[in-house]
């Protein structure tokens, strides 16, 4: 897992780096939006009831006006529980109507212990993700989420997997 969080970390320079080369006449996409897809856990805790999952995710977010954050929130479902995921995001752009972003939040698993994508307890979250405007109200979207020290009994970390498509308010 310290291989994964070395990568991440360089995927975090990497982004910072981008940035400051991109022209601010990029716009990316604007706005906020509601989403559903797809939502696999890549890890396990190495205990019996720690198996990575796969299930659904209701995604959202909402756009800080004039400001390059936003509030995201995403509701993981189909493991042993639901997982609560509420982030803080810096939002990038890299070309028109679409954007990366990295931020932090937190995993909250809705029954401590019972697996779900990402790890069987509430943890740290770091996110890094991209989202592009596919028409005037559709959105796809997909991200990583880390939760550090997400299983019980175990040190290990929980990376999850989500993808999916969005509607534009």
């Amino acid at each position: 897992m310290r291989l994964v969080a070395s990568a991440l970390s360089v995927a975090f320079v990497t982004l910072t780096v981008v940035s400051a080369g991109i022209a601010s006449a990029e716009t990316g996409m604007p706005g906020s939006y509601i989403g559903v897809g797809a939502a696999a856990g890549l890890t396990n805790g190495g205990r019996g009831n720690d198996d990575a999952k796969f299930g659904g995710t209701v995604q959202g977010r909402f756009a800080i006006p004039q400001a390059p954050v936003s509030v995201r929130g995403a509701v993981l479902f189909g493991g042993d529980a639901t997982v609560i995921a509420p982030t803080l995001t810096y939002d990038l752009a890299i070309a028109e109507n679409t954007n990366i972003y990295v931020g932090a939040g937190y995993s909250f698993v809705t029954t401590e212990g019972k697996a779900t994508q990402l790890g069987n307890r509430n943890a740290a979250l770091l996110t890094l993700g991209a989202e592009s405007a596919i028409s005037k109200n559709f959105v796809l979207f997909g991200d990583l989420k880390w939760a550090i020290d997400a299983y019980r009994r175990s040190s290990n970390d929980a990376l999850s997997l989500q993808a999916g498509v969005g509607y534009r308010f």
